[in-house]
This record gives C-alpha cells, sequence and structure tokens, in this order.
C-alpha cells in the first residue's frame, strides 16, 4: 500500500492589477495549501474538504481589492494571514508573488518593463511564520571593461585562456530575508545598490563581484538579515576580432553558475 508522505495544491499565475486614483499596483501570484485534510483527496476520491483553486484565484483578487499598502511583502503577507483565518482546516500556506513592471511616463501614463523584477515570498502555518524572502530577479548587467579571471587551476581538462580585462555579461538574481516583517527593505533600493556595486568595483571573478555586493547590501540596509545570490556567467562568444575591435555573439550553452549567501 502506498503512504501519502507530502502534499500540497494551488493556483500559479494569478495576475493582480490594482488600481487606485492614478496608483497602480501590479503582481502575478502563486498560492500553494498544505494539511492534512486534503489528504483524502488524493487517496479516496474525496473532495469535501478541497477548496477549489478558481475559489483561490477569487479570493487573490479579493485581497487586492483589500490591500492598501504597496509592497509585495505586504500584499503576500494579507494573503498568508486571510486564507488561513478563512479556511481552520489548512494548516499550512506558501504565497508568492513577483511584480508586473511599469513605469510612469507621465501623469496617469505609464509603459510595461519586460525586464527584471522584484518578489516576495512567505510560508505560513498555524504557529506563524516558517519562512519569508524577498528578491530582486532578473537582473542582467553588462561591463565591457573592468573584469577578470586569472589564476584558476590549470590541468589537463583547462582550455579557457586567462583572462585580465575582459567584458563580463551576467544574469542574476538577488535574495535577502529581512529581520522584521514589520520594516522591509525595499526592494528598488536594494537593486540600486546591487547594480551601483556592479558598477563600481573591479572583480577578479563573479565569486569576488556577488560578495562584494552582498557586502555592500548588508552595509547598506540594517533592516537586511541575510543576502543571497545565483548569478550566470552569460558572456558572449567571441566571433571575430581585429583592429582592437571585438564582435561578439551570443553565448550558447552551458552556462557558469555562482551561488553565495552571506549573514550577518
Amino acid at each position: 500500500m502506498a503512504n501519502a508522505v507530502a502534499h500540497s495544491y494551488g493556483k500559479d499565475a494569478v495576475s493582480v492589477y490594482r488600481i487606485a486614483g492614478d496608483d497602480l499596483f501590479a503582481c502575478e501570484a502563486r498560492v500553494i495549501v498544505r494539511g492534512e485534510a486534503f489528504e483524502t483527496s488524493y487517496t479516496e476520491g474525496d473532495n469535501s474538504m478541497v477548496v477549489a483553486t478558481d475559489s483561490m484565484k477569487n479570493f487573490l483578487h479579493t485581497m487586492g481589492l483589500e490591500y492598501e499598502g504597496s509592497t509585495l511583502e505586504g500584499f503576500v503577507q494579507l494573503v498568508g494571514t486571510r486564507l488561513l483565518a478563512r479556511y481552520e482546516h489548512m494548516e499550512g500556506v506558501q504565497v508568492f508573488a513577483k511584480q508586473v513592471p511599469f513605469e510612469r511616463v507621465r501623469g496617469n501614463v505609464m509603459r510595461a518593463r519586460y525586464d527584471d523584477y522584484a518578489i516576495a515570498e512567505l510560508d505560513l502555518d498555524r504557529s506563524g511564520v516558517v519562512s519569508a524572502r524577498s528578491g530582486w530577479h532578473g537582473l542582467h548587467l553588462m561591463k565591457l571593461t573592468g573584469s577578470s579571471f586569472a589564476g584558476f587551476v590549470r590541468d589537463e581538462y583547462t582550455t579557457l585562456p586567462e583572462a585580465y580585462d575582459r567584458p563580463l555579461f551576467v544574469h542574476m538574481n538577488v535574495g535577502w530575508t529581512n529581520a522584521d516583517l514589520s520594516s522591509c527593505a525595499v526592494c528598488e533600493d536594494v537593486r540600486d545598490v546591487a547594480v551601483s556595486t556592479f558598477c563600481d568595483i573591479r572583480s577578479a571573478s563573479i565569486q569576488e563581484l556577488v560578495y562584494q555586493i552582498g557586502e555592500r547590501v548588508l552595509e547598506s540596509f540594517p533592516e537586511i538579515a541575510s543576502v543571497d545570490f545565483y548569478a550566470e556567467n552569460r558572456l558572449w562568444d567571441t566571433a571575430q576580432t581585429g583592429h582592437g575591435v571585438a564582435v561578439y555573439t551570443d553565448a550558447r550553452p552551458p552556462f557558469g553558475v555562482i551561488t553565495l549567501t552571506l549573514e550577518r
């Protein structure tokens, strides 16, 4: 006989666009719920305790209507606490939201952006917060000079030449945990510090680069308890060189991956 050792379900990719006057709060949200009461829906086909995922979508839209804040962290906290209050048989809930970025052009006119964005995720159970995390995802940062990579292990498998002043193209996600959910670092401000540090420093590797960014983030935001990075080396492949000019083409997989977590 098979035993169900873990299960959860929910609704993903729920768009929420809240307009209040000239202010727009825009995100895409996901809700995942868990609890022993749902087990019989798997093992016996008994749906008597199942909250339909379509109802979860409607719940998210209702929370968008009631939400009076402007941060993703505040929205996911409202959704999570209200879900547990409404459905007593839910033992825990995970709420994730990612910003749908718009920028104001002038007055009440906005332009959609299709690049980097803020995220927030929260895991709650009946005892309180299990975990909470914020972040900025999809940063694509290019530096034409000011990066190097040399002095690494050279053996029979090594074909990569050493580079003492190379261009660098990084795809990077930055994540962090706030020490107190009632006082969260502003996502856009953390992004700005990460980008400015990328501009400022001359790095010997992507490892050093993310460490320097992490140090600057912790120095700049006392609200943040830890910061983490997922970075891919997406440096373009060299296509042609000559007369002091280089032409590149998009890099093909595989990509180098660097991760780092820093705590105070």
